[in-house]
């Protein structure tokens, strides 16, 4: 009798049947996520986005804490104000040469940072974001909070958090249409970690960053946020990122003069958006150090008259919404501000633009409001006025007038100032787009860049839905000279699609019911049969992987002028097994054409 397997032979082969079936399973797991079918899978995912993406924040919000406090300022809190004029325009100016210098020495591709840069990998490259990126806007964010630059921490802190996700979402494989929900994640986990507003974070991802609602993507990334905001408020407590009092709106009278105020802050967010795209075409010419050391040096200038401009500036727009800021003060920090960002933003400075545009609203609000308290009597006071500016403006320059007010509401505490504000946000948001035609800041420097984001129905649509969970299985992949024995034991198979490649490597898909009738008109069994040359409807195809979507597939098929594509699985080995096939009928019967 044979000997019995020895138990290493046997636990070899456990292994490797373990192996297998945990294959399996992650394939279906994948498979489940190409479909609108994933949410306990993403939930988890978003749990671990979440942590990581906070984790991120808060490493970067204590590096640059602990920098200024051990070496600009004795104390944070005192922000640069404390320091002499020559100082501050020596730090900025400074601060500008040696960003330049680092982002000069790098090549354009890894020198594109930002939430714009998030938009554009995601229409453009499958929400691929590579980490050198990540950890240049890592490393000149920080140098830019530190330096006292007029940019925030929270457009880095969203490309940080969406490269956390899209990169989990790359290391484990997944459909780029679940991918996309990981970014969110991380977006989200930025904002309401940044902030202290985990509702803020969930609205901004879906309405700024992915442009979509989707009940598949809610749950995911309310996780995340929620999972981030916890983190911080473990590590900085639960107080929101700036003080706002107790505020109660009761007077219907002044809802006019608020309408009044949205237009003057449309207009000037028109005027920003403006004039970052002056300051970028004027100097598109200069190399990058140049460009980002006059940033630097312009806001230095400014920071002379007028310090409130450096920095992240909520100890400022603390003050203003408490009301213990002059009008004139507000004004000359308004025009300085809004002059220092748009050179950041039209120049390369890696910053952010939600934290300024929020100051650049509280002060104009704030200035609008004493002139009305200045008129008449017993209307609320300015720092109301600067709670709603700072909403307008967010919300207009942003194009987020959703994200704007749910912060706005979070951030007071009370439901009372949601219907003025409502009121300031669309009189901004109509004021900027209507007359001017600016969209999302965003979308404007996208456009500047030759790009824009591909947001119609459709494309909304096919994003959803990978081609995993819609292709053909019924495939067949054949040498391209085959026996009449092979031909049978193919059809026998019951597969509905024959493939094979020429000799120049194109591919070519065949119906099997074409292949039947030929072997039914064939006159002997000996002879080989040329599946390229046999009388049959072939098409010739073009190559998409198993974690693309169908938007993905159909720009393929627009591409190449293919009507079929043939899915292979995306990494390794899996690279040349052919998976499925995908149709034009496929994807039409997802999205009428």
């Amino acid at each position: 009798m044979p000997a019995e397997p020895d138990i290493t032979q046997k636990l070899f082969q456990l292994a490797l049947r373990i192996r297998s079936e945990v294959r399996e399973f992650i394939d279906q797991q994948r498979i489940r996520m190409s479909r609108n079918d994933a949410m306990a899978q993403l939930a988890v995912l978003a749990v671990i986005v979440g942590l990581i993406a906070g984790s991120i924040s808060i490493c970067f919000r204590l590096l640059v804490t602990g920098a200024l406090t051990s070496s600009v300022m004795d104390d944070y809190s005192a922000s640069f104000e404390s320091l002499s004029g020559g100082t501050r325009f020596l730090l900025c100016a400074g601060g500008g040469i040696v960003i330049g210098i680092i982002f000069q020495s790098v090549s354009a591709s890894t020198r594109q940072t930002g939430i714009v840069h998030v938009l554009e990998r995601l229409a453009y490259h499958h929400g691929r974001l590579p980490l050198k990126n990540a950890a240049m806007q890592f490393v000149g964010a920080a140098l830019c909070m530190i330096t006292g630059q007029s940019v925030g921490r929270e457009g880095p802190a969203v490309h940080l958090g969406a490269a956390a996700g899209a990169n989990i979402s790359d290391a484990l494989k997944i459909p780029h249409n679940a991918g996309r929900i990981l970014i969110g994640c991380g977006v989200a986990s930025a904002i309401g970690a940044g902030f202290n507003t985990p509702l803020a974070g969930v609205i901004f991802a879906m309405e700024v960053v992915l442009m979509e609602y989707t009940i598949l993507g809610f749950t995911p990334v309310i996780i995340a946020s929620l999972t981030a905001t916890s983190l911080a408020r473990i590590v900085f407590g639960d107080a929101p990122a700036f003080s706002v009092p107790s505020i109660e709106w009761t007077s219907v009278g002044e809802l006019p003069y608020v309408m009044l105020m949205g237009v003057v802050i449309g207009l000037s967010a028109a005027a920003f958006v403006k004039a970052s795209v002056v300051f970028s075409h004027l100097f598109e010419t200069k190399p990058v150090w140049f460009r980002i050391a006059l940033a630097g040096t312009i806001t230095g200038a400014l920071a002379i008259p007028a310090p409130q401009i450096m920095g992240i500036g909520y100890d400022t727009l603390s003050l203003a919404i408490v009301g213990q800021i002059s009008m004139a003060a507000l004004m000359l920090i308004f025009f300085a501000k809004i002059i220092a960002t748009s050179a950041a933003v039209g120049l390369g400075m890696p910053g952010g633009l939600i934290a300024p545009s929020l100051l650049m609203g509280a002060c104009l609000g704030g200035s609008m409001g004493m002139m009305a308290n200045d008129l008449v009597s017993g209307l609320h006071d300015e720092g109301l006025y600067a709670l709603l500016g700072a909403c307008a403006m967010m919300g207009a320059t942003l194009h987020a007038p959703l994200a704007a007010l749910v912060a706005i509401l979070e951030l007071s505490g009370t439901h009372s100032v949601i219907l003025p504000a409502m009121i300031a946000v669309v009189a901004a948001l109509i004021t900027k787009r209507v007359p001017f035609g600016f969209m999302s800041i965003y979308r404007v420097l996208m456009r500047e860049r030759g790009l824009d984001y591909r947001n119609a129905p459709m494309a909304q649509a096919l994003r959803r839905i990978g081609v995993a969970s819609v292709m053909d299985k019924s495939v067949s992949q054949m040498d391209r000279i085959i026996t009449v024995e092979a031909a049978r034991t193919a059809l026998e198979a019951n597969q509905r699609w024959i493939m094979a490649f020429a000799d120049n490597g194109q591919a070519s898909l065949l119906p099997a019911a074409d292949l039947a009738i030929h072997l039914n008109n064939l006159k002997s069994d000996n002879a080989d049969i040329d599946l390229l040359s046999l009388p049959a409807m072939r098409e010739d195809s073009t190559r998409v992987t198993i974690l693309e979507t169908l938007q993905e597939a159909h720009e393929a098929m627009e591409a190449t002028g293919a009507d079929l594509l043939y899915v292979t699985g995306a990494h390794g080995k899996s690279a040349n097994r052919i998976c499925g096939v995908i149709t034009r009928e496929h994807i039409e019967r997802h999205y009428k054409l």
